[in-house]
């Protein structure tokens, strides 16, 4: 089993960008407490960070009969990005949309999630373990294929 992990624009700042509600946790520990976690299941994981729209929208297309399932926090895309769905619509890969901020608690803009119009399962607020939490869900869902 592969899962593609995507993250958008100023993820790769985690650990600098707005600690209080980020954390202090780079995007390096983050990558590694995945890694860790797939390791322990056996599950292929890869990465994929970009702060360009074009860029997500190209390794989503990229992921069409290459991987298994795609977590994906948007970030700030989560909000504007009708063609990040549009992409995720084309390839019809189980996805699990990722924010590590509890976004319904924040600013108004940030209640309107595109993406969550193909999400099977949007996880806000847990930190990093919602990445976890994700990919746990996508390991079960597909394995029931």
């Amino acid at each position: 089993m592969k899962i593609l992990v995507i993250n958008g624009p100023n993820l790769n700042m985690l650990g600098i960008r707005e600690p209080d509600i980020y954390g202090k946790s780079t995007y390096k520990d983050l990558i590694e407490m995945i890694q860790s976690h797939a390791d322990s299941k056996g599950i292929e994981v890869e990465f994929y960070q970009s702060n360009h729209e074009g860029d997500i929208v190209d390794r989503i297309q990229a992921a069409y009969e290459n991987v298994d399932g795609i977590v994906i926090n948007p970030a700030a895309y989560t909000h504007t990005s009708v063609a990040i769905l549009d992409a995720l619509k084309a390839v019809q890969l189980p996805t699990v949309e990722v924010h590590i901020s509890a976004v319904e608690e924040r600013e108004p803009f940030r209640q309107v999630s595109y993406v969550s119009y193909i999400a099977e399962k949007t996880i806000t607020g847990k930190g990093f373990d919602g990445y976890i939490e994700a990919i746990d869900f996508l390991c079960e869902k597909i394995q029931k294929k």
